[in-house]
């Protein structure tokens, strides 16, 4: 059984960078590789594909407003799955989640994800 934990949201101001953690606990059958995603989702809207890495050391790259302002990193000896974001708005505002999945592709579909986090919450003011 594969346990996400997410953390490092919080309420920051515009313009602010911010880096949420994502530790992946259990492996569950990795055989394959496995894929870790961000998505978020504001009040009131859809979940929002940000960004996903896999363990090829594929990227698939965060779009449209996220772009070139948002990134994914694994760290694979402590298990963990990065988000940088920097030059944060205050529609950047929802709740990031991290997910994962025991393929090495990375998909934007969220419904390919088979392990979730709980989430974290993130705030922008500005």
């Amino acid at each position: 059984q594969v346990q996400l934990t997410e953390s490092g949201g919080g309420l920051v101001q515009a313009g602010d960078s911010l880096r949420l953690s994502c530790v992946v606990s259990g492996d569950g059958d990795s055989r394959s590789g496995w894929s870790a995603a961000w998505f978020r989702q504001a009040r009131g809207k859809e979940r929002e594909f940000v960004t996903a890495v896999s363990s090829t050391n594929g990227i698939a790259y965060a779009a449209g407003s996220m772009k070139g302002r948002f990134s994914a990193l694994a760290d694979s000896a402590k298990n963990t799955v990065y988000l940088q974001m920097n030059s944060l708005k205050a529609q950047d505002t929802a709740m990031y989640y991290c997910a994962r999945r025991n393929v090495a592709v990375n998909t934007r579909n969220w419904g390919d994800y088979t392990y979730w986090g709980q989430g974290t919450q993130v705030t922008v003011s500005s």
